[in-house]
């Protein structure tokens, strides 16, 4: 990419970002049309492939772009004090939130790239791919366990967790509804449920 991107005014870089998010989020890499992606941030063809050059040089610095975003919202978002694996996720949750507030697509757009299966978009975030999940996953490594109840199982417990906010989500966007504050709150309502649910 052309690092002048960076030089345009920030609501351009974010106009131009957040069309991006949604188009790929909304069709994967395969199905996504520049044409779209233009459209929606109200640029021309022109100026998105004078920075990107290309469309999998956009979708190669969008996913980059977002996991980076993502990572520095739970580096600050998530207490290293906090051991309580609901109040765990409750932080992250949290820092997602403010990441939708900005991004609204983010985190709809790499959901929708775990799917992804055309190759050329695989092998080129093929070393980014384990980035999140990996911290995702440090970060609940400090839960403590000692709380749940003697039957739940932990692992699917949080299975379960994953495929509720995802679908949560989807439903969301699907009704063209989507906003982060309302969706949250109902995050939080389904957690503290479970909460009562799993734990003595």
């Amino acid at each position: 990419m052309n690092e002048k991107f960076f030089d345009l005014k920030k609501e351009k870089q974010d106009r131009m970002i957040n069309a991006a998010l949604k188009v790929f989020a909304m069709n994967g890499y395969g199905h996504a049309s520049t044409d779209d992606i233009v459209k929606e941030a109200g640029i021309s063809k022109g100026l998105l492939f004078h920075y990107f050059i290309s469309k999998l040089g956009l979708y190669a610095f969008i996913y980059d772009y977002s996991v980076r975003y993502i990572m520095l919202e739970l580096s600050t978002g998530v207490s290293k004090e906090e051991t309580d694996y609901f109040g765990l996720l409750l932080q992250i949750k949290q820092s997602q939130l403010q990441v939708m507030k900005n991004y609204p697509y983010m985190l709809q757009f790499i959901n929708k790239s775990r799917e992804e299966d055309v190759s050329e978009a695989l092998m080129e975030t093929e070393d980014k791919r384990g980035v999140l999940p990996g911290q995702y996953a440090q970060i609940m490594e400090r839960a403590e366990l000692d709380r749940f109840k003697k039957d739940v199982d932990v692992k699917k417990l949080t299975k379960m967790i994953e495929y509720m906010a995802d679908g949560l989500m989807t439903e969301h966007f699907r009704n063209a509804s989507f906003q982060p504050e309302i969706y949250y709150k109902e995050i939080v309502q389904y957690l503290e449920m479970m909460r009562k649910l799993s734990y003595r």
